[in-house]
């Protein structure tokens, strides 16, 4: 590369920007002071490419530029002539302490995002939904030793694809890897002969049917996904966390009833409540965590799945609590409204879907019991239905006041910013 100004300009070069990279670099307090032997410096140790380079060095240093500017103002005595100035920055600042953001915006609805995910979900569903009994010809050390290769493979494209600034899809076959542990552990508990007697002889089972024997299948499900996760840092790796939370919320109750000697549906609702508010709590934690975090890679949502997950289990044990005083009816409606408002001042549309479907149904519920035999009633919830539209328009106009006045009750990690 020529010496001040390069008449010539390489196309492309590799770049070793992974062995250049400092973890804090990219805030935003950080200034730098360089000159063109510091971007000659750069090209020569691979972080940049010739052409890029020149490009940038005409954009800071074109007449009328800011840092142009600072340089004219700020530029050494006796500087050597012809010698391209220095770019003079401010100073860095003192760091501020951290001020909660709100995450970075998710994939966006593409053509290619669609295929990413389909396809993943497609491989994701073959190794768990769709694991027939022809797999099990392979004997289970067989089928263990296929699940590990295929997992060993998907974290190592996962990799390859994570360095490639792919990380949707590395994020999908990291997934699929979470995915096929609970089937190594299954193949190795049967080819080890310690899978409790009484359970399943299908691995396809474990989707679809509740069993406390599940249970170390979820445990090593968890443990790993936590590990991985820390390990690739990809926010979809959370939905099988999730999933298996959910899964061990029926099989720990299917444990506990277990001891009962006798099925009890509302026990199990009452575990799922139980388990949806946990979950929820951790969700939370993970999302404070995620926006109070400096380092970009923890900075993404991690906690969207926890939240779907949470409130599904936590809602649908809730719904299913079936009480003949009006009071308890009327509880039930404030507690989706409060999910509601909650939903709106943390910025998280799963508790405003769900609050606001079981608003509906308290509605409803009162439109018939006050117009059941009548002819009013298909007006009357006709009525209700536009009702909601016209909430839905003014809601519209008005949501950021109201979001700010709800996040003015909140704790400031939790406030969208």
């Amino acid at each position: 590369m020529n010496q001040d100004f390069p008449n010539t300009v390489t196309l492309w070069e590799p770049t070793h920007y992974e062995d250049t990279r400092a973890d804090d670099v990219f805030l935003p307090y950080v200034r730098v002071l360089i000159s063109w032997a510091d971007i000659e410096s750069a090209v020569n140790a691979g972080a940049i490419v010739p052409s890029e380079a020149h490009v940038l060095w005409s954009h800071w240093a074109a007449a009328g530029s800011p840092t142009r500017e600072a340089a004219n103002a700020l530029a050494r005595p006796g500087a050597a002539p012809g010698k391209a100035p220095d770019i003079a920055v401010e100073p860095p600042e003192p760091p501020e302490p951290p001020v909660p953001r709100a995450h970075a915006s998710g994939p966006r609805f593409s053509f290619t995002n669609t295929l990413y995910y389909f396809g993943g979900m497609v491989a994701i569903g073959a190794m768990s939904l769709f694991m027939t009994l022809g797999w099990q010809a392979f004997g289970p050390w067989g089928l263990m030793l296929i699940a590990l290769g295929y997992l060993l493979a998907c974290l190592k494209v996962s990799d390859h694809l994570k360095a490639r600034s792919l990380p949707i899809p590395a994020g999908i076959l990291a997934t699929l890897a979470v995915v096929l542990v609970p089937l190594v552990v299954w193949a190795a508990q049967n080819g080890l002969g310690l899978w409790p007697p009484g359970g399943s002889s299908s691995y396809s089972a474990y989707h679809t049917h509740i069993n406390w024997r599940w249970l170390t299948l979820e445990f090593a499900s968890l443990a790993a996904g936590v590990v991985m996760l820390w390990r690739y840092r990809l926010p979809f790796m959370v939905m099988p966390i999730a999933v298996t939370l959910w899964y061990m919320n029926m099989d720990v109750a299917h444990a506990l009833w277990s001891d009962l000697g006798q099925w009890d549906w509302q026990f199990i609702r009452d575990v799922s409540m139980v388990f949806g508010m946990a979950t929820v709590f951790i969700a939370l934690w993970v999302d404070v965590r995620s926006r109070r975090a400096l380092d970009p890679d923890w900075q993404q949502d991690y906690a969207f799945w926890l939240y779907l997950f949470g409130t599904l289990m936590f809602w649908g044990g809730l719904s299913l609590r079936d009480s003949d005083s009006e009071l308890g009816k009327a509880g039930y409606c404030l507690i989706n409204l409060v999910l509601v408002f909650a939903g709106a001042a943390i910025g998280r549309r799963v508790f405003t879907v769900f609050g606001g479907l079981g608003v509906a149904i308290y509605l409803g519920y009162l439109s018939h019991r006050v117009f059941g035999n009548s002819v009013l009633f298909p007006f009357a919830l006709s009525l209700l239905g536009l009702g909601v539209v016209a909430l839905g328009i003014w809601w519209q106009r008005h949501e950021v006041r109201i979001n700010a006045k709800l996040g003015a009750w909140l704790p400031a990690e939790l406030r969208l910013s």
